[in-house]
């Protein structure tokens, strides 16, 4: 512990009125070039590095005003699940990581979502928080996802999901491996209702979420150099003794080979949902734009 910096420059300040002017994040560094890139405006630019054209990882609530009209949008409400059903603990009681995460993220959970308008066309949009214990998939996030999709269901229009994770959430055991199914179930009802469902693969998207509701998506989007896959890279050269092509496991690898539709920059990511959603609905477009055709955008 740095006792100058963490006990005896506050004190100091207390002591003599002084108010920190400049916040702890002013700068963030682009893990690609090494950068310092002032927040503001990584924050203007979408969170994407103007350097190495990196994708910083984008709050959910951000992610959401970016994408309906206007920003705004109709919170959804999720029900309460038990907080620890397993009464599981490890180095630390699974309480008190969720108690911590809760309050880091101001959340319940790591799913959020909401329901407005994507260019006027009604559209649920959920996100999953990669900052909520790594994104894991509980039981309080399979029962939000599910509740997310029959609210498109009831409403009638697309869905759309932002996915970010690390896998199945090991303090919940099989309660939580009991959710990829649950959710894929409901994916089920999704198509049986004739509703579009797009997925939007964003850094990372890995373990049970990808073997689950992140790969059965009627259209997979992909922001640039994500990283996708069930186990990881070295798991997988150790297990069959061979060195990996380059850039396995990135999104633009599996364009390549078909597991992702597009890759889409952050920037143009509003107006290939629409697209994509619009289509898929087989409804018109907005008076005075271009061809519905897809044409992959590249991270450039």
């Amino acid at each position: 512990m740095n006792w100058i910096k963490n006990f005896v420059r506050p004190k100091i300040r207390s002591i003599l009125g002084v108010k920190r002017d400049v916040p702890e994040n002013m700068w963030i560094k682009d893990p690609d070039s090494g950068q310092m890139v002032f927040y503001r405006d990584l924050e203007a630019n979408q969170f994407v590095f103007p350097g190495s054209d990196h994708h910083h990882r984008l709050a959910p609530d951000l992610r959401l005003k970016s994408m309906f009209d206007d920003g705004v949008y109709e919170t959804l409400e999720f029900p309460a699940v038990p907080s620890d059903p397993l009464k599981f603990r490890d180095e630390r009681k699974y309480v008190d990581r969720l108690k911590e995460a809760r309050q880091k993220a101001n959340s319940e959970d790591a799913i959020h979502a909401g329901f407005g308008t994507l260019d006027q066309l009604p559209i649920v949009i959920a996100v999953q928080d990669m900052g909520f214990i790594a994104g894991s998939l509980g039981t309080a996030a399979g029962e939000a996802i599910i509740t997310a999709m029959r609210f498109a269901v009831t409403k009638k229009c697309p869905f759309v999901f932002f996915v970010a994770s690390g896998g199945a959430r090991m303090q919940e055991g099989i309660l939580s491996l009991m959710q990829m199914p649950r959710t894929t179930v409901m994916v089920q009802e999704l198509r049986a209702h004739k509703l579009p469902y797009i997925v939007v693969l964003t850094n990372p998207t890995t373990g049970g979420v990808t073997a689950s509701y992140a790969m059965l998506g009627d259209f997979h989007i992909a922001e640039p150099k994500a990283q996708i896959g069930f186990a990881g890279t070295r798991v997988i050269e150790q297990t069959i003794r061979e060195k990996l092509p380059e850039g396995f496991q990135r999104a633009e690898y599996l364009q390549d080979h078909g597991m992702v539709d597009l890759v889409v920059h952050r920037h143009q990511m509003r107006e290939t949902v629409s697209r994509v959603a619009r289509i898929l609905m087989k409804t018109a477009e907005l008076p005075g734009s271009n061809s519905g055709a897809l044409v992959p955008i590249s991270a450039e």
